[in-house]
């Protein structure tokens, strides 16, 4: 898998703008991670989030605890950006930097791995994120692009 532009996945995030971000929307999106993930077999941990409210999360066999520890991290980049936990990763390489090392953030805080996508509902901005971890960074991005998309397109 290649790893996206910080272009790209500007694009990409402007794309994946929600109408409405409701509960049952939440439900919704966890749900599609879930389906996915278990026709995939992959052991991730899933998280979806209006403000500071958890409104859906599902462990699946093979994820640990780590994950868990692993979604806060990589949230709380979603929530302090209001990008992508790999946009503002893919920032910071693109100019010659790391975000562990630069961001003066504490790493045990903050990750700026893949995984982690803002939920941007139109009119209103940033509400949310919803963060999946327990594959490799690029593969947790793809998984829940494809689930936002399959939201959109039953919105």
């Amino acid at each position: 898998m290649t790893a996206p532009t910080v272009a790209e996945l500007v694009e990409q995030q402007a794309r994946l703008t929600l109408p409405r971000f409701t509960h049952d929307d939440a439900w919704r999106l966890g749900t599609i991670l879930v389906d996915l993930a278990r026709e995939r077999n992959a052991p991730v941990a899933v998280d979806v989030r209006r403000g500071a409210q958890q409104l859906f999360h599902a462990a699946l066999p093979g994820s640990s605890a780590d994950n868990d520890a692993w979604i806060d991290r990589k949230r709380r980049v979603v929530e302090r950006y209001a990008e992508s936990s790999l946009l503002v990763g893919t920032r910071f390489r693109a100019k010659g930097g790391s975000f562990d090392t630069d961001s003066r953030l504490d790493p045990d805080r903050y990750a700026a791995h893949g995984g982690s996508f803002p939920i941007t509902v139109a009119g209103a901005g940033v509400v949310g994120a919803v963060t999946v971890s327990g594959l490799p960074q690029l593969e947790d991005h793809a998984l829940v692009v494809e689930a936002l998309e399959r939201l959109l397109a039953g919105a």
